[in-house]
């Protein structure tokens, strides 16, 4: 399932990606989110009845454009494409194989990626998920200043319909969809999280500042982890205070007051260890271009 809009050159390859999968049945299915009529050309060019649009009359969002699609899917398993991402061929049938060994009810089978760049291609994320593990414990508890220590991408997740009818997408979320639907789903006793060892996405990346997720504000994102915080810990809520919020509020140069409100939030309800601290104070004193050295050398 396949959101889109105004990418018409970029949805053509994630598509054919799609097409091109080994496993069947298959259906694909495009929801253009809102008028668009240079991608519904560019996705008329592809002739294959395995594919199907739901082009939509105005904006809805990636959340509920992604509602739209699983409500409109017949088959048992969803998996999810970002217009600008691409599946090797053999993604599909991988999933769904490790699906069947899954106990639980409602299996979410992630992979890793090939993020790749101008200055050079990444495997991610540098550590796979471990069965069992929490998953905001695995999200947002990090190390360093790298992204991408623990990742469930979007593009690399499949699971049952059934789930994502129960537990939706949340409509009108504008940043941090992937993650809420993940804590929400994985909060389910019902729910087991498989990640594969095998690349078997290759995700787009264009440079900082282009994704929705690093353009908005950092009180976009202090919002959003208030609202999930029943479901992570304290400690987990420290991290996100420290390397979300606070580079966010440092890039946009939201000043002394936005740093005192974040430093307020990590100390009153987050857990501080050793390495929550050291983030927060090196993401408020350092500036991105010297954080950048670091992270490379």
């Amino acid at each position: 399932m396949i959101p889109t809009r105004g990418r018409p050159q970029l949805v053509v390859c994630a598509v054919e990606s799609a097409l091109q999968q080994t496993y069947a049945p298959l259906e694909v299915i495009i929801v253009i989110d809102g008028a668009d009529p240079e991608t519904m050309r560019a996705l008329q060019t592809i002739s294959d009845n395995r594919l199907s649009f739901i082009a939509l009359e105005e904006n809805v969002g990636g959340s509920e454009a992604r509602n739209i699609g699983i409500r409109a899917a017949r088959g048992e398993w969803i998996a999810f494409l970002d217009d600008d991402d691409q599946w090797v061929p053999e993604k599909l049938e991988r999933q769904i194989a490790a699906a069947a060994g899954v106990q639980a009810d409602y299996p979410i089978i992630s992979t890793r990626l090939c993020a790749e760049r101008a200055n050079g291609n990444q495997i991610l994320p540098r550590r796979i998920y471990a069965t069992g593990e929490d998953v905001a414990d695995y999200l947002f508890c990090r190390d360093g200043f790298s992204y991408g220590d623990g990742m469930l991408q979007t593009s690399t997740l499949l699971t049952k319909r059934e789930l994502l009818l129960e537990t939706p997408f949340q409509k009108g979320l504008k940043q941090h969809q992937d993650w809420d639907w993940l804590l929400r789903a994985a909060s389910r006793p019902d729910v087991q999280t498989v990640m594969l060892p095998e690349v078997l996405v290759r995700m787009r990346v264009t440079g900082p500042g282009n994704s929705v997720s690093q353009s908005l504000d950092w009180q976009t994102s202090l919002r959003w982890v208030n609202e999930v915080r029943p479901l992570m810990s304290a400690r987990v809520y420290a991290f996100f205070i420290a390397t979300e919020c606070v580079p966010r509020a440092q890039k946009c140069r939201a000043g002394l007051g936005a740093q005192m409100l974040l430093f307020r939030e990590f100390i009153w309800n987050g857990r501080m260890g050793l390495k929550q601290c050291a983030l927060f104070l090196a993401f408020c004193l350092f500036p991105e271009g010297l954080r950048n050295k670091l992270r490379n050398n």
